[in-house]
C-alpha cells in the first residue's frame, strides 16, 4: 500500500496463509478449485517477488511475508533470520527487551512420533489454563523469565534468557510431530538449554497439577507443556507500515487438516476478498496479493511497471489462455 494512503483506509495488500499445503490430500485437492475471480486477477497482476523455502523452515513463508509488508527488519535492514522474528515484542512497550510467547499445548506421544495440539484445539479455557499459569510462572522467575497472563492459549514471556532464541512458529508444529523443529538453531545456547528444562519442568508440574486430573476426567486432552514462538528482541524503532489484510480461513482448516472445510474457505475467499481486489484492479487501483504456501511466498502486483519478462509472459497467457488458478497454488 502507498504510504499516501491514510492508515486508516483497508490497505491494498491481501496476503494469504495456506493458500496451498504439502499434505497429499491438500495437493490431491488443488485440481478441484474452482478460482475463476483469482484467476482473473492474477492475469491481471504482474509478479513482482517470490520467496523460496522449504517445508521445515521455523519461519513458515506466510510469517516471513509478513514481516516484510510491515517493515520488521533488523537494523541493518535484512529480514530476521529463520525463527528469529521477534513476534512477542512487536506490539510491546519496550520491545527492546527479549520477549517470546508460551502457547499451552498437549504433546501426543504416538508410537513413532510426538505431536503437538495447542491450547486453541484444547478446548482449554481460563479456569484450567490460569492454575496452570499460576503453577509456571514461579519456576520462570527463578529463571529470569516474567510470564504475563494474556489469554488461555496465549501466555506472554519476557527476559534475558529469550533474546537470540530460533524456535519454530507455532504454525508450523500445530497439529504435526514435532521432530523436525525440536533443534532450532540458537545464537544463545544457554537460553536454548535453559527453556529446555523449564520445559521439562513444566511436564511435570503440569502432570501433578489438580487440573490433569479434572481434565482426564472430563475426557479432555491434558494439557502438558508449551512451545516457545516469536522470541526475540527488537534493537532499533520501526517504520512501521500498514498490515495487509490477512485471512484466517485457509490457515485454521489447514492447521486441522480439514481439507473439505479448507476448499469451503477458498471458494469463499475467492467470492470475498478476492472480488474485491479484482474490482479494485479494474478501477485501476493499486494492488498487491501475496499467496503464501508451505514452502513459498509469491506476490504480485498493478503497483509497478512490468519487467520485459512478465511482458512476454503476458503474451503468452493471451495466446495459450489463462492458466486456472489452482496451477499457481501448486507451485506454492
Amino acid at each position: 500500500m502507498p504510504a499516501s494512503h491514510p492508515v486508516s483506509e483497508p490497505p491494498m495488500h491481501l496476503l494469504v496463509p495456506f493458500a496451498s499445503a504439502s499434505d497429499p490430500a491438500c495437493r490431491a485437492a488443488l485440481p478441484g478449485l474452482q478460482l475463476p475471480r483469482l484467476t482473473t486477477l492474477l492475469a491481471a497482476l504482474v509478479p513482482v517477488y517470490t520467496d523460496e523455502g522449504d517445508d521445515h523452515s521455523l519461519s513458515p513463508p506466510h510469517e516471513r511475508a509478513l514481516a516484510q509488508a510491515i517493515g520488521l527488519v533488523r537494523a541493518d535492514g535484512c529480514p530476521f533470520g529463520d525463527g528469529l522474528i521477534p513476534w512477542a515484542a512487536l506490539e510491546d512497550v519496550q520491545p527492546d527487551t527479549p520477549q517470546a510467547w508460551f502457547t499451552p499445548c498437549h504433546f501426543q506421544v504416538g508410537m513413532e512420533q510426538v505431536t503437538l495440539l495447542p491450547a486453541d484445539q484444547l478446548e482449554l479455557g481460563d479456569e484450567h489454563a490460569r492454575a496452570l499459569f499460576d503453577a509456571l510462572a514461579p519456576y520462570c522467575t527463578e529463571d529470569g523469565i516474567t510470564l504475563t497472563y494474556v489469554s488461555a492459549s496465549r501466555w506472554h514471556a519476557r527476559g534475558e534468557p529469550l533474546r537470540g532464541i530460533a524456535c519454530a512458529s507455532l504454525d508450523r508444529v500445530a497439529g504435526r510431530s514435532v521432530e523436525a523443529w525440536m533443534a532450532g538453531s540458537s545464537a544463545n545456547p544457554a537460553g536454548g538449554q535453559l527453556l529446555k528444562r523449564l520445559q521439562s519442568e513444566a511436564q511435570m508440574l503440569f502432570y501433578t497439577h489438580a487440573a490433569h486430573d479434572a481434565r482426564e476426567a472430563a475426557r479432555q486432552h491434558a494439557v502438558n507443556g508449551f512451545w516457545v514462538s516469536g522470541a526475540g528482541a527488537l534493537d532499533h524503532p520501526l517504520t512501521r507500515q500498514p498490515r495487509p489484510t490477512q485471512p484466517d480461513g485457509l490457515r485454521r482448516a489447514a492447521l486441522q487438516a480439514d481439507w473439505n472445510a479448507w476448499q469451503q474457505a477458498w471458494a469463499e475467499l475467492d467470492a470475498g476478498e478476492i472480488a474485491q481486489w479484482l474490482a479494485r484492479a479494474r478501477r485501476g487501483e493499486p494492488v498487491t496479493l501475496t499467496l503464501c504456501g508451505e514452502r513459498t511466498a509469491r506476490r504480485w502486483t498493478n503497483a509497478a511497471p512490468p519487467s520485459a519478462g512478465a511482458r512476454i509472459g503476458r503474451q503468452f497467457k493471451k495466446l495459450l489462455g489463462t492458466p486456472p488458478a489452482w496451477k499457481t497454488l501448486e507451485t506454492l
